[in-house]
């Protein structure tokens, strides 16, 4: 399925167009954001989309369905209402910023008896759903997952827009907004499809030294999470796993069981000879979508990915 932007929009196999009046002026994107719709189907989120109401309206420039087909609802240099209050790399409104793309998938699930449930009461058979923690917290619950074809699309997608639009990063709504929003969750190959769109020089994490006199390695990507391990001390080589506007998931070099969050104000890149110093917020993420079955797909050999580079994102102050 080959696709192409003329004008800002996307043309291509299994494309249409709806324009939503949920829109704003016009932008120059930096991100794209990637989002699940917690919806009955692709068609009831883009009526939604495309619907203003009273208050609380909300659009993205792509819907994702998934048996492929992807609906347009604005052009993308146009602002869509995707990310609500959300910040990362120093910007807040993310709105003004990024590419939001919905993808069809109805999102956290409830147990009920012997069914996982969505919110709106529709029941999914157990092949469709993934037991898992979400990265940024929480207990272990039933997440819908995405369909092969969903995912071969999404990535398809990613590389079209990165490339054309020379887009920094892929995020997810649980990057720019965490605590408040959990998509796309754990059941989507996020760092397996950011490996793969933004590439890295060599196939090994790069490596980090702590800085500060003692740093605590968390359980998650915040002060108030529980620290994993005793502190590092000053001079502790760490691979760096993913990283995030203020937090960084790393592992240390000398004892591959403990791993953690970081500050990223506390730890500096070591620097290769080949190349700079690499900024914790450049890297891509490692450590892919763990349990999901779709995930081994979207992975490619170190020699066919892109290198790509990154602005630096503003460090934190906590430790």
């Amino acid at each position: 399925m080959t696709l192409r932007i003329e004008n800002h929009k996307l043309v291509g196999d299994q494309v249409s167009h709806r324009d939503t009046p949920n829109r704003g002026g016009v932008m120059t994107p930096s991100y794209l954001v990637l989002h699940y719709t917690a919806g009955r189907s692709l068609e009831s989120s883009v009526e939604s989309l495309c619907t203003r109401k009273p208050q609380g309206n909300a659009s993205a420039h792509l819907v994702l369905g998934r048996d492929g087909r992807i609906v347009q609802l604005a052009p993308f240099n146009i602002v869509t209402w995707h990310a609500g209050v959300s910040q990362w790399a120093g910007l807040v409104g993310l709105n003004s910023h990024s590419i939001g793309v919905e993808m069809d998938n109805a999102g956290l699930l409830k147990r009920v008896g012997s069914q996982y449930q969505a919110w709106f009461g529709k029941a999914y058979p157990e092949d469709e759903v993934l037991l898992a923690a979400h990265r940024n917290g929480g207990p272990v619950s039933p997440w819908h997952t995405y369909s092969e074809v969903q995912i071969e699309r999404a990535i398809e997608l990613a590389d079209l827009l990165v490339e054309h639009y020379g887009l920094q990063d892929v995020l997810g709504h649980e990057d720019i907004a965490p605590g408040r929003k959990s998509d796309p969750g754990p059941a989507f190959p996020l760092s397996a499809l950011k490996s793969r769109v933004l590439g890295r020089e060599d196939d090994s994490p790069p490596r980090y030294v702590v800085t500060a006199s003692s740093l605590n390695i968390r359980k998650g990507p915040d002060a108030s999470f529980e620290p994993v391990a005793a502190a590092l001390r000053k001079g502790t080589e760490v691979f760096l796993l993913e990283a995030r506007d203020r937090w960084s998931l790393v592992e240390v070099v000398s004892n591959a069981e403990v791993e953690g969050w970081v500050s990223n104000a506390f730890i500096a890149a070591v620097a290769a000879p080949r190349s700079a110093p690499f900024s914790p917020s450049a890297a891509a993420a490692a450590d892919g979508a763990a349990g999901s079955r779709s995930a081994r797909s979207a992975a490619k050999p170190p020699s066919e990915k892109k290198a790509r580079s990154a602005k630096k994102h503003r460090p934190a102050k906590d430790a």
